[in-house]
């Protein structure tokens, strides 16, 4: 019997939250995230030899984690909520910085992060009793209580197979409360350590062959849209577009990102990117070109977006059954050497993302094994060499699953091992095997542009504040083209320059713009992408546009207060 072939690719990413103008951190995702998820991984993988993955960083995200390693080892710390972890006297902070701890230190998902530590339920008990008093109460709390408030923030914050090979972190959960100078600097060495052994350990994964390492293009831009703005049309016909027809280069700038993506992964890994998990899965014929002219072998993105490829190359036809459709490679060129792209199963990988945290981990994970079993029985007969695409945040759903989802992906991994049929590959070593079998590649004769969300551009273009910040971006690009064209900068800070712009030009900024997020969310998202132009501007030595400092949007008033991950469908 035919194995089924199995992908299971976890992407990991976090935008730039630096602030190029003083080297701040602005906001704590990427360690919290390190010290949690990207940890939890590499652990789970370590205990699994026999199961095989792609593992996705985005490159500026591992800017941002050598970046953290980089200060652990000079003893400079460029993130203000490391810094209060391993400040001696709490007593003695300014007001703004006992704000920032008390802002800063409730951000999770507390239905599993917060409510089973009886201690820091207290602390938010504590805490809303004081609001409830009026804000200005707030400053006259102990240097005691912001202790074990920054304590158990990052206690929160640690991974499952942290605690659970740390006598220490244990230690301080059992504590409780009346955390010292002494525990609070402990904590922070261990974070470091754990920072300054990430990469290494997912290099380390790589070298023996068990995970695929692929990349994005360098600062997750939306590259479809800067390449055309009207790729939107082609999922969504009536879609609103920004008032600047066309991004200022855009090709010229997906082909800097690509290259420099290129370059970092193989700094960082010693190796050359065999693929890309493109920003948000955001594929069009435009992009793939750039992929394949630079030697890259696949690509992949959303199930809508095959759907709405298919629907266009035969009109003429219904699309049958997605199990005739969805599980095989494709090549989007009519030559030979043509670039493969593969489709996620969106309903798998929703399972994982929104579902299975509801669920007991070692239910979730026979039902994931179950609907495998289900569709290697249903296209035995159709599909020559079948393969599963489970593409999914490699971050973010774990906060909602208890234990950071321990349990679950435990079970999952050992369900994996051990099954006679199911065979988890990557797409690197399932190409070479394809090409060796001579098994048959479906040709695509059209690629809709899309994105693995809803199989289009909507979350990122299309209403008022998105397209007001897309106009901003275009502004400020022909600024940019000016200048540099110009002799107003020398090659430094031209490279200062380059690099700013590409991190105003991430699709992090138009993910949160608009009424269904949530207005605290919006706030600092939208605050970050203007802080982005307007270093822009400084660097151009050109005046701010007023405006760069005026909100662009509000957020909803009664959305949700976690929107890092979005549905397919």
């Amino acid at each position: 019997m035919k194995p089924l072939n199995l992908v299971l690719l976890w992407h990991m990413h976090q935008p730039d939250y630096r602030d190029r103008d003083t080297g701040e951190f602005l906001l704590p995702w990427v360690y919290l995230h390190a010290i949690k998820d990207y940890t939890d991984m590499a652990h789970h993988l370590e205990q699994h030899p026999c199961v095989k993955a792609i593992v996705n960083f985005v490159p500026i995200l591992l800017d941002q984690l050598e970046d953290y390693a980089q200060q652990f080892t000079q003893k400079k710390i460029r993130d203000p909520l490391l810094r209060l972890l391993a400040t001696p006297d709490l007593n003695m902070i300014t007001v703004n910085e006992r704000a920032s701890i008390l802002n800063s230190c409730f951000q999770s998902n507390h239905a599993t992060m917060l409510k089973p530590y009886p201690a820091y339920q207290h602390l938010r008990e504590v805490y809303d009793m004081l609001k409830g008093q009026g804000d200005k109460d707030l400053i006259y709390v102990s240097g005691q209580y912001l202790a074990d408030l920054l304590t158990w923030y990052h206690l929160a914050w640690m991974g499952e197979s942290v605690r659970r090979s740390h006598e220490f972190v244990v230690k301080l959960m059992t504590q409780g409360k009346n955390f010292s100078y002494t525990d609070r600097l402990q904590l922070f060495n261990l974070i470091g350590k754990l920072i300054q052994e990430l990469i290494p350990r997912y290099r380390e994964l790589a070298a023996s062959g068990q995970i695929e390492l692929s990349t994005t293009p360098h600062f997750h831009p939306l590259a479809p849209l800067l390449i055309d703005f009207s790729s939107a049309r082609d999922s969504l016909p009536e879609a609103t577009l920004p008032s600047n027809t066309i991004y200022p280069g855009g090709c010229e700038r997906v082909t800097f990102h690509v290259k420099s993506a290129i370059n970092r992964h193989r700094q960082h890994f010693d190796t050359q990117p065999a693929g890309f998990w493109p920003a948000e899965g955001g594929i069009s014929k435009d992009l793939l070109n750039i992929f394949m002219e630079l030697g890259c072998q696949w690509s992949a993105s959303g199930e809508g977006v095959l759907v709405n490829s298919l629907r266009k190359s035969y009109p003429n036809q219904s699309l049958p059954n997605r199990n005739h459709y969805l599980y095989r490679p494709y090549q989007v060129s009519d030559e030979k050497n043509g670039m493969f792209c593969f489709f996620r199963d969106d309903k798998l990988s929703d399972m994982i993302g929104f579902e299975y945290s509801k669920w007991f981990g070692r239910d979730a994970a026979e039902n994931f094994i179950h609907t495998l079993e289900k569709i290697h029985h249903e296209v035995q007969a159709i599909v020559t060499y079948p393969i599963v695409s489970v593409i999914l945040d490699g971050e973010n759903a774990w906060e909602s699953y208890p234990y950071n989802g321990y349990y679950f992906l435990k079970d999952l991994y050992d369900l994996l091992e051990s099954h006679p049929f199911i065979q988890t590959t990557t797409y690197r070593d399932y190409i070479v095997n394809l090409v060796d079998t001579q098994a048959e590649t479906k040709i695509l004769p059209v690629l809709a542009a899309g994105s693995w969300v809803y199989g289009s551009f909507s979350t990122w273009i299309g209403d008022h504040d998105k397209n007001l910040a897309w106009d901003l971006l275009c502004t400020a690009k022909q600024s940019y083209d000016f200048v540099m064209k110009s002799d107003r900068l020398t090659d430094e800070e031209k490279l200062l320059v380059e690099q700013q712009l590409a991190s105003c030009e991430s699709s992090d900024w138009f993910w949160w713009f608009g009424d269904y997020n949530s207005a605290q969310a919006v706030a600092s998202f939208d605050q970050l992408f203007r802080k982005n132009l307007a270093n822009l501007y400084r660097l151009l030595k050109l005046p701010v546009p007023a405006i760069v400092l005026e909100p662009i949007s509000q957020g909803g008033r009664y959305a949700g207060l976690v929107e890092t991950m979005r549905r397919s469908s």
